[in-house]
């Protein structure tokens, strides 16, 4: 059975994937820069340990990711997983990292080069923005009277369950190099998913949506972080929201259904 480390294996997203592999019978290595149960100690800043962590491994989950960090993060790893003849690198980005213009999609951009560049067998899936994520946003504009979203926004968001699950098929599989992306099952405005998120919390807000100039809102206002033809995730944001197991979802609260949508409107 190979030999799996996966690095941000404490995040969202790592915590997740490891728990998936654990039920498919591997005993990931965790790889943190802090000790603790079932980790692996290396620091992808400094280098230090990770050498050691990736002796022995097989594949490499690179799901650790930290804004201005990346491309550092991702040099160090390469150099060693080169060196101790890794066999697979799989590698989790976001969808629209070469359409939208934020430097911490362009450092992506750059890393999923690096790795295709590096000699090491790799596979690439692209994600869209994580529940999660939506959630934490909406949770710290809610501070105030209203809810401020930027008008014209459209969002696919797919749960960490479903990417977790894509990465352990891919993880078990040979090197695929860029693989097609992955995208939530509805395609939703920013305003309606701000709507629905102060509903399931029981927030009285009013949800303000406000157009804002240049490039950035430009391309996502024109489906920038969207892939229709991959609507592959099973996890709708409401019931992400109302706590839904991974499968057999069903959600019965009709206040808090919405139309499952395709297509940019």
């Amino acid at each position: 059975m190979a030999e799996i480390l996966v690095t941000g294996g404490t995040g969202t997203l790592g915590r997740t994937l490891v728990a998936r592999l654990h039920e498919q019978g591997y005993v990931p290595r965790v790889l943190s820069r802090r000790p603790g149960p079932g980790r692996t100690v290396g620091d992808l800043e400094t280098g230090a340990g990770i050498a050691e962590a990736l002796r022995g491994v097989d594949v490499v989950v690179h799901a650790a990711s930290r804004r201005g960090q990346d491309v550092a993060q991702a040099r160090t790893l390469l150099a060693a997983a080169r060196a101790e003849g890794v066999a697979h690198l799989v590698f989790v980005s976001i969808v629209g990292v070469d359409r939208v213009p934020l430097g911490y999609y362009r450092d992506k951009v750059r890393v999923e080069q690096m790795i295709a560049d590096s000699g090491v067998p790799w596979t690439v899936l692209r994600a869209t923005q994580f529940h999660d994520l939506l959630v934490t946003l909406f949770a710290a504009l809610g501070r105030s009277p209203v809810l401020p979203v930027l008008a014209g926004a459209w969002f696919q968001p797919v749960d960490v369950r479903d990417v977790a699950d894509r990465l352990a098929a891919l993880v078990v599989n040979a090197p695929a190099g860029r693989v097609p992306d992955l995208a939530g099952p509805q395609i939703r405005s920013m305003a309606d998913l701000a709507r629905t998120w102060a509903r399931a919390n029981g927030r009285r807000r009013a949800v303000l949506p406000l157009p804002l100039p240049g490039r950035l809102a430009r391309a996502v206002r024109t489906g920038g972080l969207l892939d229709p033809a991959h609507a592959d995730g099973r996890i709708t944001f409401e019931e992400f929201l109302m706590g839904a197991p991974a499968s057999g979802m069903e959600v019965t609260t009709a206040e808090l259904s919405g139309p499952r949508r395709t297509a940019v409107r």
